[in-house]
């Protein structure tokens, strides 16, 4: 399984935020959608940084309420990693593991195309052991 197909059942909708967002209107952007990761970006096709709520956790430690007040470009993790459509899910498990992050952008030729959450993985992976589970349940019984 890989991340084209997690994308061709959840869908490629990307919530975005503009860099000179105050981080108030992308706090209330990201309970709106209820999600926890915005992709940062100047035209919706670039990926210019991450808003995390981690960042913003972050923020509101080293900056109390003032954090709230802040332009999203100020606040982003601008080390963003991605991946592309053909990475498989196992390389995606092993990749949030190791870096410890949560959302991956999905960019193909330079282009956000989609973003995978840990959520979507761990989604993915309980379907395939549903499926395979079923399967041997039919081959035992000779269904």
């Amino acid at each position: 399984m890989n991340v084209e197909s997690i994308l061709r059942n959840k869908g490629r909708n990307v919530i975005t935020v503009r860099p000179e967002v105050k981080v108030a209107a992308a706090i209330a952007l990201l309970r709106r959608h209820g999600i926890g990761a915005l992709v940062v970006s100047k035209d919706g096709g670039s990926v210019d940084g991450i808003l995390s709520e981690r960042d913003v956790v972050h923020a509101l430690a080293d900056y109390g309420d003032q954090a709230l007040g802040r332009e999203v470009a100020q606040l982003m993790s601008r080390r963003v990693i991605t991946c592309k459509p053909d990475d498989t899910v196992a390389d995606l498990m092993a990749l949030m593991t190791e870096r410890r992050i949560r959302h991956l952008p999905v960019v193909e030729g330079g282009v956000l195309t989609g973003i995978i959450s840990i959520g979507d993985v761990v989604k993915n992976r309980l379907d395939e052991v549903e499926s395979e589970a079923t399967s041997m349940r039919e081959f035992i019984t000779g269904a």
